[in-house]
């Protein structure tokens, strides 16, 4: 699993400072930081009390509605069947299932292994989304699976209602997992920017032949210095990339 990038968030943030953003939107995004003032000091206090994972879920539900924008009865479905197990809940966009969520106590820390328990149920049901959350943390993941190959699981999400960031931020970001986003599809768009500039995106580029060859170039411009083409690329995997990237 990746962590989120910086591009990914940024190109929303600096798309909207250069342009009036639509109704919806704006009012999406008015809500939801009117939602994150309300619930901050209700999420603090289960935190304070190490409240159980029933309490959780009724702030839960009120968030996704209230926040979020999802209608109680028509897009979210609680206890989700998939193959004799149940989910957490199911998200659906005009009648069609989009994401699992999975909530935890408040006081959980959110592991790989919450995320191997929904993501399961996203894949027996062919769904690319799913949502670990312990109402404090939110964390949205993309599955992607190629024929012949281990599903692929990536953090396309990470937002911490009480981190000290600023609720304008908080907002900005969680957008993606709101209603008006999902049925848009914007998210796609947020995963479209984080693949593209992933680290291991970057670092394919730069191994690349064309790429190589323009720091040949410069190299021999710069210094006298000819080298190989197979030379620049060892020497970028041996001393420049992370080994994690490659």
């Amino acid at each position: 699993m990746t962590e989120t990038t910086d591009a990914a968030n940024g190109k929303k943030s600096a798309s909207n400072a250069g342009r009036a953003l639509p109704k919806w939107e704006a009012g999406a995004q008015n809500r939801l930081r009117n939602a994150i003032r309300k619930y901050t000091k209700p999420l603090a206090d289960l935190v304070a009390r190490d409240a159980n994972e029933g309490d959780t879920r009724l702030l839960v539900t009120d968030f996704l509605c209230e926040g979020l924008g999802f209608d109680k009865y028509e897009d979210l479905t609680t206890e989700y069947l998939v193959k004799g197990e149940f989910a957490d809940y199911g998200v659906r966009i005009d009648k069609q299932p989009v994401a699992f969520i999975e909530v935890k106590r408040v006081t959980t820390k959110l592991s790989e292994r919450h995320l191997r328990q929904v993501e399961t149920y996203a894949l027996n049901e062919g769904l690319e989304w799913v949502i670990l959350t312990n109402g404090v943390c939110w964390q949205l993941y993309h599955l992607a699976l190629s024929p012949g190959l281990p599903v692929q699981i990536d953090l396309a999400l990470d937002v911490n209602l009480l981190s000290d960031g600023t609720i304008a931020h908080k907002a900005s970001d969680l957008f993606f997992l709101t209603r008006e986003s999902l049925k848009r599809k914007l998210v796609d768009e947020l995963w479209k920017a984080k693949r593209a500039t992933s680290p291991k995106s970057l670092a394919k580029m730069l191994c690349s032949e064309s790429v190589a060859d323009a720091i040949r170039r410069e190299l021999r411009r710069t210094t006298g210095y000819n080298a190989l083409g197979t030379e620049i690329v060892r020497l970028l995997k041996e001393t420049v990339i992370r080994p994690d990237c490659l």
